[in-house]
């Protein structure tokens, strides 16, 4: 799915109509998943993959307990900060603020149903397509027996 940019007002009343399947303020940016687009990919029979926070996570969970969710980790919290000041699109301060919540953030880690930790990107892809397949042949087989 594609990110699509909604004025304020119109994030609100979506929300305020239920029709965010997860949603949350980050960084003072509002990020939402509409429902609707789910439910429509899912209805075709597609895999839905969203890259979204814990906040977020935690509502899709309980929303659909049956969503496999898997956590992204960096090897080190030392990596994790020379990536985010190598992207130079941050200012120290939002830098200082990221690692502040991936402190939180990594201490539920373990709640989720894998953990990949991306010292190696071709490894760290690898095994989340390896999930996302086997996920995917189990509802296959759910749905054929």
């Amino acid at each position: 799915m594609h990110y699509v940019f909604l004025a304020a007002e119109e994030f609100e009343r979506i929300g305020a109509e239920d029709g965010f399947l997860e949603w949350a303020q980050v960084h003072g940016n509002c990020y939402g998943t509409l429902r609707s687009a789910v439910e429509e990919r899912r209805g075709a029979g597609q895999t839905v993959i969203l890259e979204i926070d814990p906040q977020g996570a935690e509502q899709v969970k309980r929303t659909m307990p049956s969503a496999t969710l898997v956590f992204i980790a960096p090897p080190t919290f030392a990596e994790l900060r020379r990536r985010l000041e190598k992207r130079g699109s941050e200012t120290p301060e939002q830098i200082e603020r990221r690692l502040h919540r991936a402190v939180a953030e990594l201490k539920i880690a373990d709640t989720y149903d894998y953990v990949i930790i991306n010292d190696d990107v071709t490894r760290a892809t690898e095994e989340l397509a390896c999930i996302v397949q086997s996920h995917a042949q189990q509802r296959i087989t759910d749905v054929k027996d």
